[in-house]
C-alpha cells in the first residue's frame, strides 16, 4: 500500500539509490497559493549531511514540481513532484545482497517478496519519507489559511529528557562516535484545530494520527495527551474539567491531548512518537547470510541455504532518527488534518 489518505491522497514512489523519489498528491483543493521556498525549507530540515548528528550523505534534495501548480496556485489537478538522488553509492551495499541486517526489514522483505533491493534498503530506507515532507508542506500551507499550525520538537533522546536540545544532540554525537545508535521521542503540538475534527468509530482522530505516525520508518510507539503516564492515574486526577473562558467551553487541564471520543475538542492537540534506535550500526553483530544468491526465492529455500555470520555495517547512516524525524512527524500530522478538513 503506497497511498495514504481518503480525500487528499498521497502516493509515493522510488528507492533510496534509484534515480529519483517522488509522489503524486491527488484531491488537493484548487486556488491555494503555494510557497515553494517554504516547501524546500521543510525538505532542508529533513536533508542528510546538514549536521554532525545525521547521515553524511550529501543530497541537495531539490524538489521539482511537474504538475498541479500554475501561476503560483494549485489547479485542483494531481500535484506530481520528484527529487533526484544525486549522491548514490550503491557499492557501499554490495555486501548486503546476501545478508539480513539485525532488526532491519531485509529479512521480512525477502520472505514476503522473494526479491529485494539491498541498496540502502531500497524502499525500506527513511529516504522514502521525502514525498511525505513535500506533501505535508503543502498541507501545512492549506491549514495555515485556517489558522492551524503544527510544530514538533525533540522530547527525549535515550533516557535523557531535557529542555536543552543541544544537550540531547550532544548525546547523539557521543553515541555515533561509538559506532552505535540510540532511540528517542518526538513531541508534536497542533494549535488552532477547531472542535469536531475526527470520526467515530474507526476513524478517530487520535487513531488516524497513530496510524500515520507509526507508518514512519523506525517509529515504535505513540501516545496522546498524558499517554501512558495517564494510564497510571485515577479518574479524579486525569479528567479534564470543563469551564467557560471568553464565552467558549474550554478545559482546565489537557490530559486528553485535545482529543476526546476520537474528536478534537478545541484544545491544543499534543502527541508523542517514540523511535527505536537505528538498526544499522557500526559494531559487529550476529546475523544470517544466504549462502547461494542464485537459489530459488527464500520462501522455497531450505534451512541449509543459510549460515550464521558476524556482520559490521558500513556506509552513511544516522545514529538517531529523531532529529530528522521532526519535519516528517509534522508532515504526517498535516496530511491527516487536511484530509479530515477538506
Amino acid at each position: 500500500m503506497n497511498t495514504f489518505g481518503q480525500h487528499i491522497r498521497l502516493t509515493t514512489f522510488g528507492e533510496s539509490h534509484g534515480p529519483a523519489i517522488g509522489g503524486v498528491l491527488d484531491g488537493f483543493p484548487s486556488g491555494v497559493v503555494v510557497d515553494t521556498e517554504s516547501v524546500q525549507r521543510e525538505l532542508n530540515r529533513r536533508r542528510p549531511g546538514s549536521s554532525s548528528h545525521v547521515s553524511e550523505r550529501q543530497e541537495a534534495d531539490q524538489v521539482r514540481f511537474l504538475s498541479g501548480i500554475y501561476d503560483g496556485k494549485t489547479t485542483g489537478a494531481p500535484i506530481a513532484f520528484m527529487v533526484e538522488n544525486t549522491d548514490q553509492r550503491p557499492e557501499d551495499y554490495a555486501a548486503l545482497a546476501n545478508v539480513f541486517r539485525p532488526s532491519h526489514a531485509d529479512y521480512t522483505y525477502q520472505m514476503k517478496y522473494g526479491h529485494r533491493d539491498p541498496r540502502g534498503g531500497g524502499r525500506q530506507s527513511a529516504r522514502i519519507t521525502i514525498p511525505r515532507v513535500v506533501a505535508g508542506a503543502l498541507c501545512k500551507q492549506l491549514l495555515a489559511e485556517r489558522g492551524i499550525t503544527i510544530r514538533a520538537k525533540i522530547y527525549q533522546i535515550g533516557s535523557l529528557h531535557s529542555d536543552n536540545e543541544a544537550e540531547m544532540l550532544a548525546l547523539v554525537d557521543a553515541v555515533k562516535a561509538q559506532g552505535d545508535s540510540i532511540g528517542g521521542v518526538v513531541e508534536c503540538r497542533i494549535e488552532g484545530c477547531p472542535v469536531g475534527v475526527g470520526e467515530p468509530e474507526f476513524r478517530k482522530l487520535h487513531a488516524t494520527l497513530a496510524s500515520a505516525m507509526l507508518s514512519i520508518h523506525a517509529a515504535r510507539a505513540f501516545e496522546v495527551g498524558s499517554g501512558f503516564e495517564g494510564c497510571t492515574r485515577r479518574g479524579s486526577e486525569e479528567n479534564d474539567a470543563f469551564t467557560v473562558r471568553d464565552g467558549q467551553i474550554r478545559t482546565l487541564t489537557n490530559n486528553s491531548g485535545g482529543i476526546q471520543g476520537g474528536i478534537s475538542n478545541g484544545e491544543d492537540i499534543i502527541f508523542r512518537v517514540g523511535f527505536k534506535p537505528i538498526a544499522t550500526i557500526g559494531q559487529p553483530q550476529q546475523t544470517v547470510a544466504v549462502s547461494d544468491s542464485s537459489s530459488e526465492p527464500a520462501q522455497q529455500a531450505g534451512a541449509a541455504q543459510y549460515s550464521p555470520v558476524t556482520f559490521t555495517a558500513t556506509g552513511r547512516h544516522d545514529a538517531c532518527a529523531v532529529p530528522r524525524a521532526l519535519p516528517i512527524v509534522e508532515a504526517m500530522a498535516a496530511l491527516v488534518l487536511a484530509d479530515f478538513l477538506v
